[in-house]
């Protein structure tokens, strides 16, 4: 069903489709990889940042999919999502994985900047 339905999307759209779907699965990916890590790596600001950011990237791929008329402002809500954890992220810019995170937000936040949908 969910490809049937990706066929009306703009380009923009699917730009925004594919990076809301990564940065969802790296956003878990590394909040496991800080759990294993403990410290600073659990600080609540980091750890509530990638979870706020992979919910909110799956809610913004389901508007964006289902063709909701609130799909261009979740959009515009995950990019300020996305740069918030892009930014609590960098704050351990010596872990490769935690600069790896940060740039699949950015590039969300970016992708997310660029859906704009007629009404």
């Amino acid at each position: 069903m969910m490809m049937m339905m990706t066929e009306s999307l703009t380009t923009e759209m699917q730009n925004c489709v594919n990076a809301t779907t990564e940065c969802h699965k790296i956003c878990l990916e590394t909040m496991t990889y800080c759990m294993s890590q403990g410290g600073k790596y659990m600080s609540a600001n980091l750890i509530s940042a990638m979870r706020d950011c992979s919910e909110f990237c799956m809610i913004c791929t389901n508007m964006l999919i289902s063709g909701s008329i609130f799909a261009e402002k979740t959009c515009a809500l995950c990019a300020e999502i996305c740069d918030r954890c892009a930014l609590a992220c960098e704050t351990i810019s010596t872990d490769k994985k935690m600069i790896a995170c940060a740039s699949a937000c950015r590039n969300c936040a970016e992708a997310c900047r660029g859906v704009k949908v007629g009404v």
